[in-house]
């Protein structure tokens, strides 16, 4: 072994890109392996918060932004509108390639097409196109999705995941839409989130809803009567992880999906990725940095997860509860940043 690295991060998602970037600015020496050739597009509904994604990323990434978001249940069609955009709609692969180059200017480098085999107590093996070699490290930070590799070498199981099926329609829409309709969705929900010369249109359900194919056909018919043919349009899937059971566990760290940081209500995961990744940074940084922000998104991803809990307790609840809630909505009584993963 002749390469040592103060910090690895396995994945060059939006978690591992902003934990690279702010620990090259603060003076380490790190390195990213991305197992994929090219770094951005992931299968994503590039939905994120306005003022999360405002503190992180430039304005001009943002595809559409939406101050009104319509909600509709089996008896409800309901509109929520603030003075400021609730919702933007990013690119992933132009989100990616951004980060991507911030990280280098800080000084981070970046491999792609660079597996990690196996890992040990301080050093990883990695295949690359130029061959396998063990590469050393410091700290190791797994930002590699639902399906770490960094999660699993820790002993941590997953069971509180769920399927995210994306179809991206060369179209054009003005609202952005969630489908709460518990008789086509169980308690998961559908979406239309329009971008600028497309539409995401898909739907989400937690492990224990709706199987995968189960969501899927429910999805193409549902979109069907929306006015949408989603037959010919190649679907991507994904799994969401929102089992967190912690971050620090040095020199191991956890961020975004890898970590369960995602929200089991709602999937999002792009803004707990960034918060935790620039969270991860600083501690390793400085270890007396408390990351009180992973801690605000773990308690408010509970709360999103005793509401799973309430819906999946039979059908007739789990349709009370949507109403319910659409109706708080309707009143004002709840604001829509409840359901939001920001911090």
């Amino acid at each position: 072994m002749n390469e040592t690295w103060d910090v690895i991060i396995v994945g060059a998602g939006p978690g591992g890109l902003a934990c690279a970037r702010r620990l090259a600015a603060g003076g380490r020496r790190v390195l990213v392996l991305e197992r994929k050739a090219v770094i951005g597009p992931k299968v994503c509904a590039g939905g994120i918060t306005w003022d999360g994604l405002l503190r992180h990323v430039p304005e001009s990434l943002i595809e559409r932004g939406f101050r009104d978001q319509y909600v509709v249940t089996n008896l409800q069609r309901i509109r929520v509108r603030e003075n400021n955009p609730i919702i933007a709609t990013v690119d992933r692969g132009r989100l990616g390639q951004w980060m991507a180059g911030a990280a280098r200017e800080a000084g981070a480098e970046i491999r792609t097409s660079a597996r990690v085999m196996a890992i040990d107590r301080d050093r990883i093996t990695v295949r690359e196109d130029r061959g396998t070699r063990c590469i050393g490290f410091q700290h190791l930070v797994g930002a590699d999705g639902a399906d770490s590799l960094v999660r699993r070498h820790l002993g941590l199981a997953s069971e509180r995941v769920g399927i995210g099926i994306n179809y991206q329609v060369p179209a054009r829409a003005e609202r952005m839409e969630w489908h709460l309709r518990t008789r086509v969705f169980g308690y998961g929900y559908g979406w239309i989130f329009p971008h600028r010369e497309s539409v995401s249109i898909g739907a989400y359900g937690a492990r224990g809803n709706l199987g995968a194919a189960t969501l899927k056909k429910r999805c193409i018919a549902w979109a069907r009567d929306l006015g949408y043919e989603l037959e010919r349009v190649r679907p991507g899937a994904a799994l969401i992880n929102f089992d967190f059971q912690g971050f620090a566990f040095a020199p191991f760290w956890l961020v975004g999906d890898a970590a369960g940081l995602a929200s089991g209500l709602t999937g999002e995961g792009i803004f707990p990725a960034i918060v935790s990744g620039e969270a991860v940074a600083r501690r390793i940084l400085d270890p007396a940095y408390p990351a009180d922000e992973i801690a605000a998104m773990a308690k408010k991803q509970r709360r999103h997860q005793q509401i799973i809990d309430l819906s999946a307790r039979n059908p007739i609840l789990c349709t009370l509860l949507m109403e319910f809630l659409a109706l708080l909505l309707r009143m004002r009584l709840v604001d829509f940043h409840t359901l939001e993963m920001t911090a």
